[in-house]
C-alpha cells in the first residue's frame, strides 16, 4: 500500500505497475515528473491564466490515464523515457479505436493525454500543438481508420516477407563477393567484420519476419498479441493457434484461430531456428525484436512501411498501421464466411454486438485462408 509520502493530495503519485517496471534511478525521475504534473493539474490545469485548477476527481482519473499512456510508450521505446511525441498519441489513440471499451472512455483517454501536452508546454516550455488524426466523443460517432490492405496488397506483402534482408547464399558468391557482404552483415548485425560467420549468413535469411507476416496476416494479430505471442499457442499440427484465455488480450474465452497450411510450415521453419537463439532461451516468447524486447506497436509499423517499400506499394496519403493487416483480415473473413467467422478469428468479444457464438468451424476458416495465398 501506498504511503502518504506518494500521494499528492491523495492521489497516488507512481501507480504500482510502473513502479514495478522501473528501477531505483528511473523511479525517482519519474516519480518528481509526476508530482509536479498532478500537482499542476489541481491547482492550475484547467485555466493557467487564471489559477484554475481540476477537480480532484478529474486529476485522479487523468493522472491514471497519462500513466498508463506512459507505460504504452515505454514498451514502444524499448525502454523508460519522458519523451512524448504526438505521433505517440496518435499512434496510441489508434490502438484505442480497436479497444472494446466505450466512446466516453475513450474521449476521456484523449483529454488526458491533451492535458498533459498543455502541462508540457506551460510548464516545460515546449511547444506541442497536437491535432489528433482520430477524434473521439463522449456523445458522437468515432472516426474509424479506414485504410486497410486489398487482396492484392496483402500477398505483394506476404512475398516481401520472404524476400526482406534475404542475401545470396554463402555457396554462391566468390571470394571477393563474399567479403563485401560479410561487411554487410557486421553492420546489419552491429559486430566485428572479423566475427561474421556462416550462422550469421543463416540468420539473415531467417524465418522471424516471415512467421511474423504470415501469421498476423491469417490470424489479424493486434501489435500487443505479436508482443504477447508463446511458443505454447502453436498447435501446427492441427493449423491453429490456441490462445488460453488468461494470455487474451480480451480475456474472455480461450481462442482458436485458423491458420493456413503454408503459415504453418513457415512457423515450423521459424521455431526450429528460434532454438540457436541465446535471447529467446528460458522464455516462451515466440518473436523478440534484435534487442531482446517484445514487439510493439511502433516496431511493426516500421517493419510493414518496410515491407510495403520493398513491395512498391503506395503509402502515401493513407493511414496505414500494423492494424491495417488485421482490419483486412476482419473484411475478407466476413466476406467469405460471415460475422461468426470474423468474431472468432479476431477474437473479438462482440461482433457488432449481435453474434454471441461461434457457427462458422475452423476447419471451414482454415479452407478460407488457406484460399488466401
Amino acid at each position: 500500500m501506498q504511503d502518504e509520502r506518494d500521494k499528492v493530495d491523495g492521489i497516488v503519485v507512481v501507480p504500482e505497475q510502473s513502479e514495478k517496471y522501473l528501477n531505483q534511478r528511473q523511479l525517482e525521475d519519474y516519480h518528481s515528473f509526476r508530482s509536479q504534473l498532478l500537482k499542476w493539474l489541481l491547482n492550475l490545469g484547467k485555466d493557467p491564466e487564471m489559477a484554475e485548477g481540476y477537480a480532484f476527481d478529474t486529476v485522479r482519473q487523468r493522472g491514471y490515464k497519462i500513466d498508463q499512456f506512459y507505460r504504452w510508450i515505454w514498451r514502444q521505446e524499448d525502454g523508460y523515457t519522458l519523451r512524448v511525441t504526438t505521433g505517440h498519441a496518435d499512434e496510441y489513440c489508434k490502438e484505442l479505436v480497436y479497444e472494446e471499451t466505450s466512446k466516453t472512455h475513450k474521449a476521456a483517454v484523449q483529454k488526458a493525454i491533451k492535458s498533459l501536452f498543455k502541462y508540457l508546454n506551460h510548464e516545460r516550455g515546449r511547444s506541442i500543438d497536437w491535432e489528433p488524426e482520430i477524434k473521439f466523443s463522449s456523445g458522437g460517432a468515432t472516426h474509424q481508420i479506414r485504410d486497410f490492405l486489398t487482396g492484392d496488397e496483402r500477398r505483394k506483402i506476404k512475398q516481401a516477407s520472404l524476400e526482406y534482408g534475404s542475401i545470396p547464399h554463402y555457396n554462391s558468391l566468390d571470394p571477393r563477393e563474399r567479403d563485401k557482404w560479410k561487411a554487410h552483415l557486421a553492420q546489419r548485425f552491429e559486430k566485428p567484420k572479423t566475427e561474421v560467420t556462416r550462422n550469421d549468413w543463416e540468420r539473415a535469411n531467417g524465418w522471424k519476419y516471415p512467421s511474423i507476416v504470415y501469421t498476423s496476416m491469417d490470424a489479424g494479430l493486434r501489435p500487443k498479441e505479436v508482443g504477447r505471442a508463446k511458443t505454447s499457442w502453436l498447435d501446427l499440427e492441427n493449423g491453429m493457434l490456441r490462445i488460453p484465455k488468461d494470455e487474451s488480450t480480451k480475456n474472455t474465452d480461450n481462442w482458436h484461430v485458423a491458420l493456413s497450411d503454408r503459415t504453418s510450415n513457415i512457423l515450423r521453419k521459424w521455431v526450429s531456428e528460434r532454438e540457436n537463439y541465446e535471447k529467446y532461451r528460458g522464455t516462451e516468447a515466440l518473436w523478440l525484436t534484435k534487442y531482446g524486447n517484445p514487439y510493439g506497436s511502433s516496431s511493426l509499423n516500421r517493419l510493414l512501411g518496410k515491407l510495403c517499400e520493398e513491395a512498391r506499394i503506395p503509402v502515401k496519403n493513407r493511414d496505414m498501421s500494423w492494424y491495417s493487416i488485421r482490419h483486412s483480415v476482419g473484411t475478407q473473413m466476413s466476406r467469405d464466411q460471415g460475422p461468426a467467422a470474423v468474431q472468432q478469428q479476431l477474437r473479438q468479444k462482440s461482433y457488432e454486438m449481435a453474434v454471441r457464438y461461434d457457427q462458422a468451424p475452423v476447419d471451414d476458416r482454415q479452407e478460407t485462408v488457406n484460399n488466401w495465398d
